[in-house]
């Protein structure tokens, strides 16, 4: 079953695009880890987020992304650059009306 991870990552002001930036990065390696969909976006209201929606082809994968050298490096280079406020839902997709 497909897994999907939404969330909010608070930034510091000014430091959106900077972020954006780093998690639009070509990342070849996150579809061999079972990545399905990682889209980055904002909000004009809300000029100290980013929005991230991901798709996985499970948690496990999700996980062991964590440990990849790429996916390491861009969170360390990101985490200056975030406030520490994060919200977001984990969930298990029942389906989708675009995909058998």
């Amino acid at each position: 079953m497909t897994f999907a991870n939404v969330g909010t990552l608070g930034v510091q002001p000014g430091m959106r695009d900077k972020v954006v930036a780093i998690l639009t990065r070509r990342n070849a390696q996150l579809d061999e880890a079972g990545c399905l969909l990682y889209e980055v976006g904002t909000n004009e209201d809300e000029p100290d987020t980013v929005y991230v929606a991901e798709l996985w082809t499970s948690p496990e994968a999700h996980q062991a992304s964590l440990q990849l050298e790429s996916v390491r490096a861009a969170i360390a280079e990101a985490m200056p650059l975030l406030s520490g406020q994060m919200g977001g839902n984990r969930f298990s997709v029942s389906g989708s009306p675009l995909r058998d």
